[in-house]
């Protein structure tokens, strides 16, 4: 009888517990010899694992080739038009994507985050990007008065000079961002902005006198361009009501949490489609330009101070500030993050890039949903590195141009004023230009050669765009650097009792032994 019961109780041992020639649970394998991966084999899973950032790559390196191909061939407007296509649809997918992936993580992230946390998180995130700003303006004022762009002769290109952004006071500028916070039509704000324009209106004089004063009257006009910096506004002050309502906004947040999930799947299918998108983005534009030679003649040491700027900024401040608050290797953060830079290096918009952004950062940098989809939307609005350091370069390249010696009084406005304005800056192509229109008024430069930048900023525009997202990328692993900090230094406690609990241990699985184990008993005792 001891034999028997020896035996079923081997039996139910066997089927309730693990060998260690089986598999284990949960997916575990057990313990086993492991044959040495050959070197094909090591390379399929590298190529495998790094398969779209191989991709994008690829479609760059191929779209330059396609466009210096094509170029010698002699091409209508409307076959130039033709090769960009593809390209098109590239950023109309992802312009399609932006508003419900900015509007709904914004509200979830802020409605899933404690307001004391919330507060904390954008006051470390906008200190942040103002530090890294002012960093970024500094080099570019530096780089200039090195390199000394404007010590040449350059010829204005006529065909931009319609292209200049009007005239506007530097109060009506900062209002207007102002207003643009708080949109009055929140369907508009999806296309439209406000913007002041100017009318001259006449004023007779009075008690008899003939006298005609002329007076610059402002008044706001919609122009076309998402308001994005309303929307953000409103989706966090949304998110933050609709977690102190309670049980009565779970049903809302959960509305947008899954409305978030399902554009984050669109995302992920929409960036197996950017490598060919970007190489004929790249292509059309090679294709586009008009005579490089004598543009890099005229224009080249301007062009060189901005990218030796972004790349300083870029490859050198951004990656140390990373290490030393992080302790942890920037440039595999670099790499993580592969093709949203390469997509904003072809479509010339954050904006654009923020949704491949968002995917990248969360699988390849291990940066948590809540942090990245509350903080990159604001980087993308308020976080515009590259611009700043461009708008400082441009400011004093223009000066050189018109042999105005700046003071140290009108240094620290264009700093000031480049980071303040690069918060308005549209993240959309060539945004920064419109803003650089507020720098050159403050420091009294003609904004009439804000053409010749025109000229090059398909090239400078793109690098800007590189290093805004960047620095996106960046503030957003950094606070998620001090989050999991923070959730060590709070649930020691709570991560002890935890690593305490054991599963063999589980009371069900107990219960169910015992149970097997005097079923066993019972039906031996009866034999």
């Amino acid at each position: 009888m001891a034999s028997t019961v020896d035996m079923i109780e081997s039996r139910n041992e066997s089927n309730g517990e693990a060998h260690l020639d089986e598999p284990m649970p949960n997916g575990l394998d057990s313990p086993k010899k492991s044959t040495p991966e050959t070197l094909s084999q090591r390379v399929l899973r590298i190529v495998k694992a790094n398969l779209l950032v191989i991709l994008t790559v690829a479609g760059v390196i191929v779209g330059v080739f396609i466009g210096l191909g094509v170029r010698n061939v002699t091409l209508t407007r409307t076959q130039v038009i033709y090769i960009g296509f593809p390209g098109e649809i590239l950023i109309r997918l992802l312009k399609m994507i932006i508003i419900p992936l900015v509007v709904c993580s914004l509200v979830s992230g802020a409605a899933s985050i404690d307001p004391k946390a919330l507060g904390k998180l954008g006051g470390l995130a906008m200190l942040f990007f103002l530090i890294t700003t002012l960093i970024a303006s500094s080099i570019g004022v530096v780089m200039a008065f090195i390199i000394s762009p404007g010590s040449v002769s350059v010829n204005k290109p006529a065909y931009l000079e319609e292209d200049v952004p009007a005239h506007k006071e530097i109060i009506d500028s900062f209002l207007d961002l102002i207003r643009n916070i708080f949109p009055s039509n929140l369907v508009s704000a999806a296309f439209q902005s406000y913007a002041t324009s100017y009318k001259l209106m006449k004023k007779n004089g009075t008690d008899g006198i003939p006298n005609i004063t002329v007076e610059n009257v402002p008044f706001g006009t919609d122009q076309d361009g998402m308001n994005i910096l309303g929307l953000v506004v409103f989706a966090i002050v949304f998110g933050v009501a609709l977690r102190k309502l309670g049980e009565e906004g779970e049903i809302l947040i959960k509305f947008f949490n899954a409305f978030n999930e399902a554009t984050m799947v669109l995302v992920s299918w929409i960036m197996w489609y950017a490598p060919i998108g970007i190489m004929f983005l790249v292509a059309g534009k090679i294709v586009e330009m008009d005579d490089v030679a004598s543009l890099f003649t005229s224009l080249g040491k301007y062009i060189a101070c901005c990218l030796i700027g972004h790349a300083i900024h870029g490859a050198l401040v951004l990656p140390g500030i990373y290490f030393i608050i992080t302790r942890k290797n920037p440039y595999t953060f670099l790499w993580g993050i592969f093709t949203a830079l390469a997509t904003a290096f072809g479509t010339s918009s954050s904006s654009a890039a923020l949704p491949l952004m968002m995917k990248c950062v969360e699988e390849k940098n291990g940066v948590s949903k809540h942090i990245s989809r509350f903080i990159l939307p604001i980087g993308a609005t308020v976080n515009m590195d590259g611009a700043a350091l461009f708008q400082c370069v441009a400011a004093v390249f223009i000066a050189q141009l018109n042999n105005v010696s700046l003071n140290f009084i009108q240094v620290i406005t264009i700093l000031v004023t480049a980071t303040a304005s690069s918060v308005g800056a549209a993240g959309i192509p060539a945004g920064g230009v419109l803003t650089l229109a507020i720098i050159l008024e403050a420091v009294g430069l003609p904004t009439s050669d804000i053409s010749l930048i025109l000229a090059v900023d398909w090239l400078v525009d793109r690098t800007c765009t590189v290093l805004n997202v960047e620095g996106d990328a960046f503030g957003a692993g950094i606070l998620q650097f001090f989050v999991d900090r923070d959730a060590k230094r709070n649930g020691a406690e709570l991560s002890e009792v935890r690593l305490e609990a054991a599963p063999e241990s589980s009371p069900l699985i107990s219960k169910r032994s015992d149970a097997q184990k005097s079923g066993s008993g019972e039906k031996e005792s009866s034999m």
